[in-house]
């Protein structure tokens, strides 16, 4: 078993694994209440609240507030342009995949946020991660095979009730059981990053942001080592899902 779990793991590129999945879907969560709780009540992981308020704002003919809600799906658009156009031209100069720059980026993005003086307009975090977590979103799909999302929970909790149904009519089935708990996996570490940057937040405002360079900068490592010395001679390969 032992050995057919490191084919396996050696089977993906780094970029694929699982604990790589975890690790953004928990800064996602961080994201998501940091946001929220301390910068302007806008969801950022996702789009589907601000429609709804966007929705909402127009049926209320408040054309003020439904500008506002504009702004952060804009910049999730463009992310999801940028993410979209990017990867090809930065993987084929060989030095690095888009995968890495991407998490490079986040850092760089996650700083600048946290030096930002409170007064600053909350614009400017929403656009900022709007930005990454569309881009996030659209470069990480599959971790080892399996779909996934690294920056919102419905899809998570839709595959988990899949995988239980599928489970039970097959008596037990490994895989399913497989997913079911890698899905719940997910779920567990956005909740947690959620909690961690809750309790932040109230001590650091707006610097508690910095908490996530920590595992952004172990996955940043990680990422640039596979890209120049374990997976060198694969870093033209497209990771699954794309």
């Amino acid at each position: 078993m032992s050995g057919e779990m490191c084919r396996e793991d050696e089977y993906y590129l780094e970029c694929e694994k699982k604990w790589v999945f975890l690790t953004l879907m928990g800064v996602a969560g961080f994201y998501g209440a940091f946001t929220y709780s301390i910068r302007g009540g806008v969801f950022c992981n996702a789009q589907t609240a601000n429609f709804v308020l966007f929705a909402m704002a127009l049926g209320n003919m408040d054309w003020r507030g439904a500008l506002y809600y504009v702004i952060p799906m804009s910049a999730y658009l463009l992310g999801a342009i940028v993410s979209e156009a990017v990867p090809r031209p930065v993987k084929r100069t060989g030095i690095l995949r888009w995968d890495t720059l991407l998490i490079l980026i986040e850092m760089l993005a996650v700083i600048m946020l946290g030096l930002l003086p409170e007064e600053a307009p909350y614009q400017i975090s929403q656009v900022t991660i709007n930005f990454i977590c569309s881009m996030q979103y659209n470069t990480f799909r599959q971790a080892q095979g399996v779909p996934m999302a690294t920056t919102f929970c419905t899809n998570h909790l839709r595959q988990t009730g899949i995988a239980i149904v599928k489970s039970i009519r097959q008596g037990g089935d490994k895989e399913q059981e497989d997913k079911m708990v890698g899905h719940i996996k997910m779920l567990g570490v956005f909740v947690l990053g959620g909690i961690i940057a809750t309790v932040l937040c109230r001590f650091f405002m707006g610097k508690a942001i910095w908490a996530t360079l920590i595992p952004l900068m172990i996955l940043f490592t990680n990422l640039l080592y596979a890209d120049r010395k374990k997976e060198h001679d694969q870093i033209l390969q497209t990771p699954r899902g794309h």
